[in-house]
């Protein structure tokens, strides 16, 4: 095995995972939350005991990585009269501070703003957040743009 200070870590979405490293993320979480044993969590989510060894410190959810974080937000926003203040509402209520807002000038009816949010006091996962701005009427496109510490 490698030296931690010689390994390599990629980002990959959920969907690319094998069945054995979602259990294990699922077998985590029930861990956090609900308060019960390895082997209980195991059973329940029909992973075995052998494979959430083997994953339990290879494979994390993508907001558990750094406590600190920023993150960058790139969305495409229909020009309509309020949409930006409504977005500013919904990423205040999320429990990010902004740091920087950059819009461009609307054309076609369609206007670009990238975030730079300090994500350290969020409660919700990053998946949930993106999908509450994607539900936005206003909002065509939401994407993550990078994710880092402070």
């Amino acid at each position: 095995m490698k030296d931690i200070s010689e390994q390599r870590y990629y980002l990959v979405r959920e969907d690319v995972l094998t069945e054995a490293m979602q259990k294990t993320l699922e077998v985590k979480k029930m861990l956090q939350r609900d308060n019960i044993s390895i082997l209980d969590a195991v059973d329940k989510t029909g992973l075995s005991r052998s494979a959430f060894y083997k994953y339990r410190d290879a494979v994390f959810p993508f907001h558990s990585i750094v406590k600190e974080r920023i993150l960058t937000i790139f969305l495409q926003l229909e020009d309509r009269a309020g949409t930006l203040a409504t977005l500013l509402q919904t990423v205040a209520e999320s429990r990010c501070n902004i740091l920087t807002i950059h819009q461009t000038i609307p054309i076609q009816g369609r206007a670009n703003v990238t975030l730079s949010l300090d994500v350290t006091a969020m409660e919700q996962e990053l998946d949930v957040f993106l999908q509450q701005l994607k539900k936005l009427d206003f909002v065509e496109s939401a994407d993550v743009v990078s994710s880092g510490s402070l």
